[in-house]
């Protein structure tokens, strides 16, 4: 069992940075995918960034440049730094892990943390 637990969210301005946290605790190893999705009132989740084998990164291509995601393996941690921010990264940010355990994989999800950007 995964538990991922979330913070870091907030009230921030435009412009304005914010970094997520994400600590993950139970059977999770440096090789299993981490990431960040979010999802905005009335829209579908949709992906952030990702991080697969504690190495390659994936992002939406209306955050790059703007976003990084990085990962400590001891503290089983990953996180989610935003840079200049905009009024719509305004969303429910979740912490997602991958599990991959052949033949199997597990998808697990964070409870969300609320990022709202607004002057």
């Amino acid at each position: 069992q995964v538990q991922l637990v979330e913070s870091g969210g907030g009230l921030v301005q435009p412009g304005g940075s914010l970094r997520l946290s994400c600590a993950a605790s139970g059977i999770i190893v440096s090789g299993d995918d981490m990431g960040w999705y979010r999802q905005a009132p009335g829209k579908q989740r949709e992906l952030v960034a990702t991080m697969s084998s504690g190495v390659s990164t994936k992002y939406a291509d209306s955050v790059k440049g703007r976003f990084t995601i990085s990962r400590d393996n001891v503290k089983n941690t990953v996180y989610l730094q935003m840079n200049s921010l905009k009024p719509e990264d305004t969303a429910v940010y979740y912490c997602n892990a991958l599990l991959r355990r052949p033949p199997s994989s597990y998808n697990y999800w964070g409870q969300g943390t609320q990022v709202t950007v607004s002057s």
